[in-house]
């Protein structure tokens, strides 16, 4: 939602929200879930790297056709 609202108020600046699952860190720890943080980090350098009109784009007009994502 914080993304949401950014992307609302300074419509000139294009947001991206990612979340790269479970992540083994010190709060996990305890847990013992998820993936190393260097396994995570890959998850985020890759999606920061794509092309607008890479597969980003194309996810993002997928779930707007199908009403799972809507337009800022």
């Amino acid at each position: 939602m914080l993304t949401v609202q950014h992307a609302k108020a300074h419509p000139g600046i294009k947001f991206n929200a990612v979340e790269p699952g479970p992540t083994a860190t010190d709060m996990t720890a305890a847990f013992g879930i998820g993936r190393s943080v260097h396994e995570s980090a890959k998850v985020v350098v890759r999606l920061a790297n794509l092309d607008v009109n890479g597969p980003a784009g194309t996810l993002q007009e997928r779930g707007r056709r199908s009403g799972l994502v809507r337009a800022c």
